[in-house]
C-alpha cells in the first residue's frame, strides 16, 4: 500500500479512515508522521513521505502527530490475513515475544535464523525486530504515563525499556515531550486510575457489527472464566507474566476497555490478544465488499456491515473448548468446560464481578483422569489426545503458528474432525478464509436462503468468497434465532428480564 504514492496521497487528502494501520504519512516539512485521517491541513504532495509501520517513520527520524495519535491507530490487518513468515513474525511482536525473549527468542519460534527475519522485516516494513519492539514500547509507555499515576520509574519497567534513560529518550524522540509532559498534557482535570487498573480505548475500523460479536462470547461464556455484566464482556487472562481481567464494552467508535493486570508488563501482550479477540484490525470495507457480489449474501451484509469474526485469547483453550462442543448445544459445552475449569483451573480474584478462574493450561489439562470426564468416549479421547499434543508442543496453535501447518497436525489427532479443525483455524487460528460447510447452522441457513446445502456443493460454491469466507459463515449464522446473533442485554429484554445499561 505505502508504495501506491497515488493511493496513499489521495486517501490523506481525503482524510479516508480505511486506511488508517495500512500507512502512515511523514512530513518532511514539520518532521512528524500522522495517520491518513489526521484532521489537521493535509501537507502538500511533495512533502509526503509514506512508511509500512510507525516504527519505519520513526526509525526514519520523524516523531508522532500530537493531534492524530498515529501509534494508537488499528494494526494493519495484513498481519492477520496472512499467514507468510513476515505476518507471523509481526503478530509475535504484538505478542510481546521480542521484549521477552530477544530477536533470537522470535527467530527460534519461527524456524529461521536472525538475519532471515531482520532481512524480511527491512525488506516490506522498513524496520527491523527491534525497532518494532521498541516502537510497540513507545505506545505502551504512553498509555501507561496517560491512563495510571506509576512513577515513572514503574512506568519505564512495565513497558518494557532497560533503563529509565532509554525510557526517557525514547518517549521524547517519539512523542517530542518529556514523560512528564504527556501527563500533564493528557490530564486535563481527569484522575488517573488506580495501579494495575488500565482504562483504554481500543480503535476500529468502522463499521462494526457489535451483536453476534458479543453475542457469541457472551451466550459461549465458560462459568467462572467469562461473563456479561453491566453492558460489557468480561473474562480471564492466562498472561507470560500474571494473569489479568479484561472487560470490553462495545461503545459507537471505539471499544472500551478496563484491564486489571497482576503484572503491568503484560500490558501489551493483553491488549493485542483482545484486539484478536475482537478481531478489531479487520478490514471490513474490503470484507463487505467483495461478500456483497454474491447476489444471495448481499441484503445480509447491507443488513449488518462490519460483522467481526468472535475470535479467543487464547488459542490452546478454544481448541480444548471446541472438543467439547462436538455434537452438543451450546449450553452443554459451556457446563463441559465450566466444570474443566471448576477443578483444574487457578483461581483468582475479581472485584468487580464474578469471575473465578482461569481456564487451565494444556499442561495442566495433560495430567487429568479422562475416567472422570462426563463424556462419550470418543470426545473423551478426542481430548486427551489433543491436550497431549498442545503440551508436547506437537501442535502449536500460538500467535506464530504456520495455519496449513497447525490444521495438518490437528487432523491426525484422534476423534478430530474437519469441523473441528476448521472451527479452530476460524476462532483460534484466526485464518479469515476458515469454513465449515458441514457445521449445521451454516447448512441450515444455506438451505433456506437457496444456496447448496450439502458440504461437497457449498464448498464449491463458497469459493467466490475466497480469502473472507470465515466472515461469511458469520453472516450464515446470523440468520438463525439463536442467542449468539444478539447482544445479551437484547436477549434480556427478549425474556423479559430486566437489562443492563445499553451499549447500542
Amino acid at each position: 500500500m505505502h508504495d501506491d504514492r497515488d493511493r496513499c496521497v489521495r486517501a490523506v487528502q481525503s482524510k479516508d479512515a480505511r486506511f488508517d494501520g495500512w500507512f502512515f504519512t511523514a512530513v518532511v516539512t514539520t518532521g512528524i508522521y500522522c495517520r491518513p485521517s489526521c484532521p489537521g491541513v493535509p501537507p502538500k504532495p511533495e512533502n509526503m513521505r509514506f512508511y509500512p509501520t510507525a516504527a519505519a517513520a520513526q526509525q526514519a527520524g520523524f516523531r508522532a502527530c500530537k493531534r492524530c495519535r498515529p501509534d494508537a491507530s488499528p494494526a494493519s490487518p495484513r498481519w492477520n490475513e496472512r499467514a507468510d513468515l513476515v505476518a507471523r513474525a509481526m503478530r509475535l511482536i504484538a505478542d510481546g515475544v521480542v521484549d521477552r525473549d530477544g530477536v533470537s527468542g522470535l527467530a527460534a519460534r519461527l524456524g529461521y535464523s536472525t538475519r532471515q527475519i531482520e532481512r524480511q522485516l527491512m525488506a516490506e516494513l522498513g524496520a527491523g525486530p527491534l525497532a518494532l519492539a521498541r516502537a510497540q514500547r513507545a505506545q505502551t509507555a504512553r498509555i501507561l504515563i496517560e491512563t495510571t499515576g506509576l512513577p515513572m520509574s514503574d512506568v519505564a519497567h512495565a513497558a518494557g525499556f532497560g533503563s529509565v534513560r532509554a525510557f526517557n529518550d525514547t518517549v521524547r524522540e517519539v512523542f517530542a515531550l518529556a514523560p512528564s509532559e504527556l501527563r500533564k498534557r493528557a490530564a486535563r482535570g481527569h484522575p488517573a486510575t488506580t495501579p494495575g487498573a488500565l482504562s483504554l480505548r481500543l480503535p476500529f475500523r468502522a463499521p462494526l457489527c457489535p451483536d453476534n460479536l458479543f453475542g457469541h462470547l457472551a451466550a459461549t461464556a465458560v462459568p467462572g472464566v467469562e461473563e456479561w455484566r453491566g453492558g460489557a464482556y468480561r473474562r480471564t487472562l492466562r498472561l507470560p507474566r500474571g494473569h489479568g481481567v479484561a472487560a470490553l464494552r462495545p461503545e459507537h467508535d471505539h471499544i472500551g476497555c478496563v484491564l486489571t493486570l497482576t503484572d503491568l508488563r503484560d500490558l501489551s501482550t493483553a491488549i493485542a490478544r483482545c484486539r484478536q479477540l475482537l478481531d478489531l484490525d479487520a478490514d471490513p470495507v474490503a470484507v463487505d465488499d467483495l461478500l456483497r457480489r454474491d447476489p444471495v449474501l448481499a441484503p445480509l451484509v447491507n443488513k449488518d456491515p462490519g460483522r467481526r469474526v468472535p475470535r479467543t485469547v487464547d488459542a490452546d483453550e478454544f481448541a480444548v473448548r471446541a472438543v467439547l462442543g462436538q455434537q452438543v448445544s451450546t449450553a452443554a459445552a459451556r457446563t463441559h468446560a465450566g466444570r474443566l475449569a471448576a477443578v483444574y483451573g487457578q483461581a483468582v480474584t475479581d472485584t468487580g464481578g464474578g469471575l473465578t478462574r482461569l481456564f487451565p493450561d494444556a499442561a495442566t489439562l495433560a495430567g487429568l483422569d479422562p475416567d472422570g470426564l462426563a463424556l462419550p468416549r470418543a470426545r473423551r479421547d478426542a481430548l486427551v489426545s489433543l491436550v497431549a499434543a498442545l503440551a508436547a508442543g506437537d501442535v502449536d496453535l500460538g500467535a506464530g503458528n504456520d495455519w496449513e501447518c497447525a490444521r495438518a497436525r490437528l487432523a491426525r489427532l484422534a476423534g478430530i474432525g474437519p469441523w473441528t479443525v476448521e472451527t479452530i483455524a476460524m476462532r483460534a487460528l484466526g485464518d479469515p478464509d476458515a469454513f465449515v460447510p458441514g457445521d449445521l447452522g451454516v447448512r441450515l441457513a444455506a438451505r433456506e436462503l437457496g444456496l447448496p446445502s450439502t458440504p461437497g456443493a457449498l464448498s464449491r460454491h463458497s469459493a467466490a468468497w475466497r480469502p473472507w469466507r470465515a466472515y461469511a459463515v458469520q453472516h450464515l449464522w446470523a440468520t438463525g434465532d439463536h442467542p449468539i446473533n444478539r447482544l445479551p442485554d437484547e436477549e434480556q429484554r427478549k425474556a423479559g428480564r430486566p437489562a443492563g445499561r445499553s451499549v447500542r
